[in-house]
């Protein structure tokens, strides 16, 4: 059995003629005869009437004409949707944290924006779980901070975020700037390892021979955020994660002598990845806006 025999066996019910099953299918009366006989064969009973003005169905008939009805409906809703399949396959997104918590809503928002029928599906995780995710196809494009990972990607820049330093205004430190000495032997709120975040400062203080032992590490920013407001050590975040706790006077940032704190964001996409019109819409917004972002 397959769909044509379907449309036949509804287009006879339709027409109650063998003859006017084949007009109306644009086919011949032999190819309808044939089609019956199959139908017929594998159902081992009639499926019509034959009758001396044309035919009808028998109750088998019937039955099976009910079932197919909506496997017909079925299949000509896809054929009407599959001209437009790729527009409406959604782009699946990956993206470490940091960059989900302040760039990817404003990115996706202005490309919801520009095309409102994009459909955008999106996966959070740490840095280096967005980068398997994406190694092994399970999306289509990712968004990383750091220097750009081994593998072939095409990358498009986004530009920098900086990393700051920040603690209570009550916490027991009255220098503005401190050595990275001396900031490792405060209690430390951090990211946990594996973060572009916490790989960055470790990083940087490893050049200084320093390492960190922080008494509290979250996969979740706030969370660090407001355990700095509490006063229980010194966390270091994006810049714009702790903005409005500092214009509030929830906390208050310090320098680091000697040391720079920054990040590069990344959109990342394997290079022989097939790019579907959704992908390239927002590939281009990338392109387009880059930095700006």
């Amino acid at each position: 059995m397959n769909i044509r025999h379907l449309e036949i066996l509804e287009a006879i019910a339709e027409t109650g003629a063998f003859t006017g099953a084949a007009r109306k299918l644009f086919i011949t009366q032999s190819a309808v005869s044939h089609a019956v006989a199959e139908l017929e064969a594998q159902a081992g009973t009639a499926l019509f009437e034959r009758l001396p003005k044309g035919v009808s169905l028998t109750r088998c008939g019937l039955s099976l004409l009910e079932e197919s009805r909506g496997i017909l409906t079925a299949c000509r809703n896809l054929d009407r949707r599959i001209a437009h399949l790729e527009e409406n396959t959604p782009v699946t997104v990956v993206s470490s944290i940091t960059i989900a918590s302040f760039l990817l809503p404003r990115l996706l928002g202005r490309l919801k924006s520009a095309c409102p029928d994009i459909s955008i599906l999106v996966r959070v995780a740490s840095a280096t779980a967005a980068i398997g995710i994406l190694q092994r196809g399970e999306a289509d494009i990712g968004f990383w901070e750091g220097a750009a990972p081994m593998g072939e990607f095409e990358t498009i820049p986004l530009g920098s975020y900086r990393m700051r330093a920040a603690c209570s205004p009550e916490f027991p430190l009255k220098k503005q700037v401190i050595s990275p000495q001396e900031l490792c032997r405060f209690p430390l709120l951090l990211r946990e390892p594996g973060s572009a975040i916490r790989d960055t400062l470790e990083h940087r203080l490893a050049l200084a021979n320093q390492k960190v032992s922080p008494v509290w590490e979250s996969v979740n920013s706030m969370a660090l955020v407001k355990a700095a407001e509490a006063g229980l050590g010194i966390t270091i975040l994006p810049e714009l994660l702790l903005l409005d706790s500092a214009e509030s006077n929830r906390l208050r940032f310090l320098s680091i002598d000697g040391i720079e704190l920054d990040n590069q964001m990344l959109a990342l996409y394997h290079a022989d990845k097939y790019i579907t019109r959704p992908m390239l819409k927002l590939l281009e917004e990338l392109k387009k806006n880059g930095a700006g972002i």
